[in-house]
Order: structure tokens, then sequence, then C-alpha cells
């Protein structure tokens, strides 16, 4: 994560702003008389938000789990010709 100071930050928000937007990668903001902070896009923090809800679900992680294990052993769902067809519109 790239960091700059507040004075920096202050300096130049715009091209910072759009440089967290377009990239996708936060800007940590230091303060020399406080806590520092990051600076985000909203996509990405809503991102991180839906990540952390799975994480934090014992549920959800269990059935990643369990899709991992039919998926390594090849004993996953297979979809018959004509329903791959559907979903690709040939």
């Amino acid at each position: 994560m790239n960091s700059v100071s507040v004075n920096q930050f202050r300096d130049n928000l715009k091209s910072y702003v759009e440089q967290t937007v377009n990239e996708h990668q936060p800007l940590k903001v230091t303060r020399r008389a406080g806590d520092d902070f990051v600076v985000m896009s909203a996509d990405d923090w809503e991102r991180e938000q839906e990540t952390l809800h799975v994480l934090q679900s014992n549920s959800l992680m269990k059935q990643i789990a369990e899709s991992m294990k039919t998926h390594t052993t090849n004993q996953g769902y297979k979809p018959t010709k004509e329903q791959l067809d559907e979903i690709t519109n040939l």
C-alpha cells in the first residue's frame, strides 16, 4: 500500500482520489499528530465488506470447503450439453 503525508494528500487531493479509484489500490495517509487513515474507492470497500461477511460466516465457509472438496475430487455438478448451450446462448 502506498503512503503519503496528509499535506501531500491535501495538496493533490484530486489526483490521489483518481489514482485510488482507477487503480483499485488503497492509499494510506499519515498524520504527524494523530492516527493515520486509509482512502479507498466505495466499490473496493463494499467488496472488502462482502469478503469479511463470508469469512465470518461459518455456514458459508463450510459450503466453500465442501465445494472445494467436490471440485478437487472431480465429483461436482456437471451440466448437460443442453444446459451449457442455454447458459452460453448457443
